[in-house]
């Protein structure tokens, strides 16, 4: 079981170069992906989400890519020379024309416009896709470890939340049987408050309600699938696959359940159970949303 939430840094360098990929991410009911890229590496954001999506299925997940270029690295000077002799020359006719003294300087070449050509290399994505994979890998690695340790944590509180709940269906269970018992006492009691005589417990009308409320009340069909569910969660604690939407469903389902013992069960013991399941059910549902 793995939180959704965590932090990883990767970095690799290599050729004059070096990348860093942070990559952060928080509770998201599908995953989502914010990826920031330099321009030159934009052609690679199908491989980095591919690399992501192969190690992280739900949350939402911020990643940065930057490139730290060498003090050796980054553009190229050249001088145009044929640029620089028209210049030159142009600048001596037009200093003759207006009567002019001195020559033409180099710094005035250097500062027309062309003469001196500054390029940035042209950056090929896919030379630099080797480092970034390396770097994006070790930042994940590090994400993945981070959100498996929250998700231990997070095991331990479901699981604590889960037997309470066992605990309480448990009593529920035990508690069932004599509601038809008090029922039928109940019965009886009213029977002789309203001063009617000659009808017995084991009289066919008497019998009949009897059957009935119990019609009415079972619960067994929900207390069973309660367990149901009860084992299904311990099926997800020992999966490797992301669980939270698998838990997020038992959560309903158990939810669902419970409701409907507590508008079956007509006994003051039961209904105080079903009030303390349901508080521990909307823990155990707010919990679930941070599993990935």
């Amino acid at each position: 079981m793995k939180s959704m939430t965590g932090y990883g840094r990767g970095e690799c360098a290599r050729d004059g170069f070096k990348v860093t990929v942070e990559l952060s991410s928080v509770n998201r009911k599908s995953g989502e992906i914010t990826l920031n890229l330099p321009r030159d590496l934009e052609p690679l954001e199908a491989q980095v989400r591919d690399e992501i999506n192969k190690r992280i299925s739900r949350g939402r997940l911020n990643v940065r890519v930057a490139v730290h270029e060498g003090e050796d690295a980054g553009t190229a000077a050249q001088v145009n020379t044929a640029l620089a002799k028209a210049y030159a020359a142009e600048f001596s006719k037009l200093a003759t024309e207006l009567n002019l003294t001195g020559g033409v300087t180099l710094e005035a070449l250097m500062r027309a416009p062309g003469v001196l050509e500054v390029e940035e290399d042209a950056a090929d994505a896919e030379t630099y896709w080797p480092v970034v994979q390396t770097a994006l890998l070790q930042g994940l690695d590090a994400l993945v470890k981070m959100r498996e340790r929250e998700g231990e944590h997070l095991a331990a509180d479901l699981a604590e939340r889960i037997e309470l709940i066992r605990a309480a269906a448990g009593r529920i269970g035990a508690q069932a049987p004599l509601v038809q018992v008090q029922f039928r006492a109940r019965l009886l009691e009213r029977i002789k408050a309203a001063g009617l005589e000659g009808i017995a417990a084991d009289d066919e009308r008497m019998l009949k309600e009897v059957v009935l409320f119990a019609d009415r009340s079972d619960i067994t069909e929900e207390l069973t699938r309660l367990q149901s569910h009860f084992k299904q969660f311990t099926d997800c604690l020992k999966a490797k696959e992301p669980v939270g939407r698998t838990l997020d469903f038992l959560s309903q389902e158990m939810n669902r359940e419970i409701n409907t013992i507590g508008s079956k069960a007509q006994d003051a013991v039961i209904s105080r159970e079903v009030v303390q399941v349901k508080a521990e059910l909307e823990r155990f549902r707010e919990q679930v949303q941070n599993v990935e």
